[in-house]
């Protein structure tokens, strides 16, 4: 069954089982590898991407369901070599220690800012349940913290 969708601007169409989870359509059929598996049940995070625009966990979305829709993922967050604002920010506040989770992270906090340009630590936490066993979520919330005040959370 072919499937039809948008990834990071370009129309796609695979040919694949219809409950091919989208993380291994993405990885395996596109070579689109900054999307993450961690643990195959929605529960860490490291395969967010966006789905029209909401995040979502790819390990357990079957690929079916984005037929006609769009995927956004960690490949397609910079726009014409200029990195995203929270890609940024992750950087001036060396987020990341291993980097296994963040693509995942990214995604997840740029959705999170798209619905809230300035959360609260509390809406922080509620909305990014991401896992990271680095432990860098100090750095994270400053990370989101410093982009609702230069008023950058969604470039």
């Amino acid at each position: 069954m072919a499937i039809t969708f948008t990834v990071n601007g370009q129309e796609q169409s695979l040919d694949v089982e219809p409950q091919m989870p989208l993380l291994w359509a993405l990885r395996e059929q596109l070579g689109l590898t900054g999307t993450k598996f961690g643990c195959g049940i929605s529960a860490c995070g490291a395969c967010t991407v966006h789905l029209d625009g909401r995040p979502v966990r790819s390990c357990v979305l079957p690929v079916s369901a984005v037929d006609g829709k769009t995927v956004t993922t960690i490949e397609g967050l910079a726009s014409h070599g200029v990195l995203h604002a929270v890609q940024e920010a992750w950087i001036a506040h060396q987020v990341p220690q291993c980097g296994y989770c963040q693509s995942g992270l990214i995604m997840a906090v740029v959705g999170l800012l798209a619905q809230n340009p300035a959360p609260s630590d509390d809406q922080i936490d509620a909305a990014i349940t991401n896992i990271c066993r680095c432990g860098t979520f100090a750095r994270v919330r400053r990370a989101i913290h410093s982009l609702a005040q230069r008023g950058k959370a969604t470039s």
